[in-house]
């Protein structure tokens, strides 16, 4: 083989090796295409399988992914670091050994609801970390402990409402060591084999469906111990079969376990046998769930519990039938009794229904009464009375009025002398002070609910009594908030009411809680000296800064979130440093809930991912040093353009604009012979100042008084005088100095500069000479070249470098040089008269 794989990589030395080694070349090139073959066709399953899965990208900032309800009839692909994923209420049928492939972090996993039929044995595998897992409602006909093998840290698991039959038969939860919760079943259970916990040592919550059991091995459910809460739903067993019920009770009876009892039919003696069961082992907590019982059952149900120490005796969503007639247990002892709770009651003949008197030797123990949502409208005060250890008392969401209200509380003359906790919440109450003089005399009242009524008006004043702590009055219609309130309060709950404003000092409240008004800013803070925390979430607060909190001695907990606020920034700034822990007070409801409302760019954005320019934080600040900025680069600016010349650019570049509509017709008139009369002058002479003497001396008399012809002359004739235009002459007083020049121009036939270090130096002659150079050497204008006059030696290198054509000319055009010597002037004269004239020599 090596041989083989040697030669197919080109590594034989010699031709006979390779001549020998042939044959194994082929079979391992044959062998290795066969592998890739093999690896493709794996690897293009594996790519279609995932290229055809949908994906689901709800996932928040905790890596909790909620992809219930989007229709996906595949395991959708999320994000390889969910620590949770719901995927309840979908239409996934199977989950493949590759759908949960790579979430090795994922701790919460949800399928509730689907129509799930296959799961690969080796679907889970991957999930070590995963600890809650819920399988409910789905079609899986049987369980297969391999799905479980690897959840070596699975902690809860629901196989509830799925359509398998029987559990046991297989150790299913073996290896689930960790597991504390437990619910299966369904209405497809029949039978529960003795190894159905097998590997499952303690539960805190163990549930079981099983209304239509029809097999029970003795001992199946017997193996888990502590066990912390068991809820049965047995309602075939107890109708036809109440020895299988009895053998389910015996197993998860203790007397510290609390038991729920689900969905029982209880007419007749028969029907509370299973619960003798519970009465042997001194069963402690029991509650009843969707129950359907009568005056018999219920006399026979506490014969079979006498003497036994049930403390606490629930009963909720309860059917009665009968009159209440129950006087025949009197003799039953129930002094254990602490907690009894009704909740959700129907009365089947409720006018027929006696009084509660003869029940004193039920009603004279419990020290927690709850009638809920029962639709009472009164408790007579003598059936109050019995109510002698009564220290909690719930009334909540009944049909009570401030009339049937006084009945119960006696009118107030402090019958229920042990009463600690009063909830009238959600009944039709209306009068505030009422309620507060029928609790005056309750001397040991410490917390009192009385939210959820029609209270629309507080009184100036209330009377209460001295030991309540805790007022709840959220969700009623209240508008103003009065000196009614007692002074001892430590917890007020005001929440969803029309509030809108707090003036009243509580020194001892602790907690105050106003959500769900249209509070506009905070209240004062030195109205709670001692407030620790505040809840005043969905109102209509703006804003609020730190001089808020401040007022607030001692608030370490604030939740004002949910509301509208307007992101300045200060606020946003106030608020990031709150988010970061700078400070005493601490926002415990979430950065998420402090969202912006204007201004209208912001909406919707988290205060806390907020981040504001120095533009919008700083604007005055901004603006002066925008304008001081502005006016130094204005002025650094102005001082360049002035170094630069770029002000004279600008004028001349308008009068050289201004030339250009005069240049035509200047044309014109040095064209046409006819017009020579209004060519003025012969030359327009541009010199320094300090060169007037010059041209004083000597130009002036040269040319226009020139004298007779001398005797070494040529010409014996006199010479034509010419016209010259100077400026300090012929130049008219009060023009603009580039007016000047411009008419000058177009009256003269020929432009003279006298070029010297003054002229040059001469910031006047250098205008003079810069607008000649926009007139004469623009070619558009038609000017004729210039006449130069050098009184002394210059370069062109003198000639400032903006004159670019001047310069230029001075590089292409012969020029005149003032000779110093006597004897060269008679030829530098009769040279400029020539250029002067136009090239004529004279006669």
């Amino acid at each position: 083989m090596i041989t083989s794989l040697a030669s197919f990589l080109g590594i034989s030395s010699t031709e006979e090796e390779k001549k020998k080694s042939s044959m194994g070349q082929l079979s391992s090139l044959h062998h290795f295409l066969f592998l890739l073959f093999l690896f493709s066709l794996c690897w293009g399953q594996r790519t279609n399988q995932d290229t055809g899965r949908p994906s689901c990208n709800r996932c928040d900032r905790r890596l909790s992914c909620d992809c219930s309800r989007g229709g996906f009839t595949r395991v959708p692909m999320v994000t390889d670091r969910a620590l949770t994923l719901d995927l309840s209420f979908n239409n996934i049928t199977e989950v493949t050994d590759v759908d949960l492939t790579g979430h090795e972090q994922l701790r919460a996993l949800s399928l509730h609801g689907n129509r799930l039929v296959v799961i690969d044995p080796s679907a889970f595998n991957s999930l070590w970390s995963l600890e809650e897992l819920d399988l409910s409602d789905n079609q899986l006909t049987a369980l297969d402990p391999r799905w479980f093998s690897k959840l070596g840290a699975l902690q809860q698991l629901n196989l509830l409402n799925n359509p398998y039959s029987c559990i046991g038969s297989a150790p299913v939860f073996d290896g689930l060591v960790r597991l504390r919760r437990l619910a299966f079943g369904g209405p497809a259970l029949r039978e529960i084999q003795r190894g159905a916990l097998s590997g499952v040592s303690q539960l805190e919550e163990l549930t079981v469906h099983a209304n239509n059991l029809t097999r029970y091995e003795s001992g199946a459910l017997a193996y888990v111990w502590p066990l912390g809460r068991v809820t049965l739903s047995l309602h075939g067993p107890f109708l036809t079969d109440r020895a299988l019920a009895s053998s389910v009770l015996a197993d998860v009876s203790y007397p510290e376990t609390p038991m729920v009892l689900e969905d029982l039919y209880l007419i007749g003696n028969e029907s509370v046998k299973p619960f003798y069961e519970t009465a042997k082992r001194r069963v402690r907590y029991i509650t009843f769930r969707n129950l359907f019982i009568s005056d018999e059952t219920i006399v026979r149900l506490l014969v079979v519990v006498n003497g036994v120490p049930v403390i606490s005796f629930i009963v909720d969503n309860v059917t009665l039938t009968g009159e209440g007639r129950w006087e025949r247990a009197n003799w039953t002892d129930h002094r254990a009794v602490d907690e009894f709770v009704v909740r959700n009651v129907v009365v089947l003949d409720v006018f027929k229904f006696v009084s509660f008197l003869q029940l004193q030797f039920l009603l004279q123990y419990p020290r927690k009464v709850s009638v809920i949502n029962s639709k009472a409208f009164v408790l007579p005060c003598p059936t109050s009375s019995l109510l002698m250890n009564l220290q909690y008392f719930d009334l909540s969401d009944n049909l009570l009025t401030d009339m049937t209200l006084t009945e119960t509380l006696c009118n107030g003359n402090g019958t229920l002398k042990d009463l600690r906790v009063l909830n009238v919440s959600g009944n039709a109450l209306k009068s505030l002070s009422t309620v507060s003089r029928l609790v005056t005399k309750l001397r040991k009242l410490t917390h009192l609910d009385i939210s959820r009524t029609d209270y629309s008006f507080m009184p100036q004043s209330c009377p209460w009594p001295s030991t309540l702590r805790h007022l709840n009055i959220s969700g009623a219609k209240l508008t103003t908030v009065t000196p009614c309130l007692p002074t001892t309060l430590e917890v007020l709950d005001l929440s969803n009411n029309d509030l809108k404003d707090f003036t009243v000092a509580l020194p001892s409240l602790r907690e105050l809680h106003l959500s769900g008004n249209k509070f506009l800013r905070l209240p004062p803070g030195n109205l709670f000296l001692n407030l620790q925390a505040l809840t005043i979430q969905s109102n209509t607060l703006n804003m609020f800064d730190r001089s808020d909190l401040q007022s607030y001695k001692r608030l370490s907990n604030l939740q004002a979130g949910q509301n509208k606020f307007v992101c300045s920034c200060d606020f946003v700034a106030f608020l990031q440093s709150t988010i970061k822990g700078d400070g005493d007070v601490q926002l415990t409801d979430g950065e998420e809930s402090y969202v912006c409302d204007s201004p209208l760019y912001l909406q919707g954005e988290q205060v806390g991912q907020v981040h504001l320019s120095v533009v919008v934080c700083h604007r005055v600040l901004f603006v002066s040093v925008s304008c001081g900025v502005a006016l130094f680069v204005g002025v650094l600016l102005c001082i360049l353009l002035w170094r630069l010349h770029a002000f004279w650019y600008i004028k001349m570049t308008w009068a050289w604009l201004k030339a250009k509509h005069s240049s035509r017709r200047r044309q014109r008139l040095r064209d046409d012979p006819s017009s020579d009369a209004l060519l003025t002058f012969d030359a327009f002479v541009s010199y320094s100042e300090r060169d007037a003497t010059w041209v004083e001396n000597f130009l002036v008399p040269e040319l226009e008084e020139p004298s007779e012809a001398g005797e070494n002359s040529m010409n014996p004739r006199p010479l034509q005088p010419l016209t010259l235009c100077l400026h300090k002459r012929d130049f008219l007083p009060g023009q603009w100095i580039v007016d000047n020049i411009m008419s000058a121009m177009e009256r003269s036939r020929r432009t003279v500069f006298i070029l010297s270090e003054n002229f040059v130096q001469s910031d006047w002659c250098r205008y003079e000479l810069d607008f000649s150079h926009f007139w004469l050497f623009d070619g558009d204008a038609g000017g004729d070249p210039a006449i130069l006059i050098l009184l002394e030696p210059l370069s062109k290198d003198d000639i400032p470098k903006r004159f670019c054509k001047l310069r230029k000319l001075m590089s292409s055009t012969t020029y005149l040089e003032w000779p110093q010597e006597e004897e060269r002037r008679e030829e530098f004269w009769r040279s400029l008269r020539n250029a002067l004239r136009g090239g004529e020599e004279d006669d």
